[in-house]
């Protein structure tokens, strides 16, 4: 097994590069300084991190497994925007001692994420490391529409989801307690399955605010929330809770979980998003709620969340 260390940087970038996906955007690509793009409109940018054992485990995922997470979840970002996405720089940090079959698997995932959606990786760096550490910096164009952000929501508008939630943190549960019980869940959990294209469905159909749900939905609804200086009213009755995460629920004995992990579990990464009447809502998208005058909150069933969703340093 031939590691990082052995084979040195150069004939590392060399055997991995012809794997990276291209981009019709791309000018100049990987190999120099810099990329250099074409652009539509505006340009979108977004940037995440994955830090092993934080956001991702070795023994849990392959490099595959790393590369898709980390570009879905940036992907995610930019169509959250209502903005097409169009090339990822990628840096990764890892030990010398790290297999390079791993960053084999990572270009593989990348590719597998990028390639459906006409997105490239145009470049990015690599440095040694204690730990693996994957940063990404994504980029996409507007073609003329104005970006949608967190802050325009309006009182009276219905609050929607583009996607059933709770499977990636189904998956999570059963990885962490080392019980296998629905193995989709736990595909949701490594690979997430955003619908991407959502965002830009959203701003056509006139959304008014919207985000994509990374740190699970009481989070990030409360988010977009204090964006827009209004309260987010929830029924978890309407929330749609994802087959796999009730199928994992019921298997682990806990049915009631399924819509915890629906309400505060994080990951699935599709897309929230206001709108002005519920008739403008696309085919697909759930209506969760409303849009309320108030302090800046969120409330599910008329009360604050007991779990507020994942929080990066507690």
């Amino acid at each position: 097994m031939t590691t990082f260390g052995e084979m040195g940087e150069d004939a590392l970038i060399a055997l991995f590069a012809p794997r990276l996906p291209s981009t019709d955007a791309e000018i100049l690509g990987p190999g120099d300084d810099a990329a250099v793009l074409s652009v539509d409109g505006d340009l979108v940018v977004s940037t995440d991190v994955l830090v092993e054992n934080r956001h991702f485990r070795l023994e849990w995922s392959t490099g595959a497994d790393v590369g898709w997470r980390a570009a879905m979840q940036n992907l995610a970002d930019i169509d959250a925007m209502g903005a097409v996405p169009t090339a990822l720089e990628v840096t990764l940090c890892a030990p010398s001692s790290t297999p390079v079959e791993f960053v084999l698997g990572l270009a593989d995932g990348l590719r597998e994420a990028c390639e459906p959606h006409g997105v490239g990786v145009v470049g990015g760096d690599l440095s040694g490391a204690s730990e693996i550490v994957v940063a990404v910096t994504a980029m996409g164009e507007t073609h003329g529409t104005e970006p949608i952000t967190r802050a325009d929501a309006l009182a009276g508008d219905v609050v929607a989801v583009a996607g059933a939630l709770g499977g990636a943190k189904a998956g999570y549960e059963q990885l962490s307690r080392g019980e296998r019980v629905d193995a989709e869940a736990v595909d949701l959990f490594l690979r997430p399955q955003p619908r991407i294209g959502a965002g830009l469905e959203a701003a056509l159909h006139g959304a008014t605010a919207m985000m994509d749900l990374s740190d699970g939905l009481a989070r990030d609804a409360a988010r977009l929330a204090r964006a827009s200086g209004l309260t987010i009213a929830v029924d978890s009755a309407t929330v749609p809770v994802h087959p796999a995460a009730q199928r994992t629920a019921e298997a682990l004995g806990e049915p009631d979980s399924a819509l915890a992990w629906a309400l505060s579990g994080g990951e699935d990464h599709h897309m929230l998003a206001t709108f002005p009447r519920a008739s403008v809502v696309p085919e697909g998208w759930h209506i969760i709620g409303s849009a309320v005058d108030g302090p800046g909150t969120l409330l599910v069933d008329g009360e604050t969340p007991a779990d507020p969703g994942w929080d990066h340093f507690s």
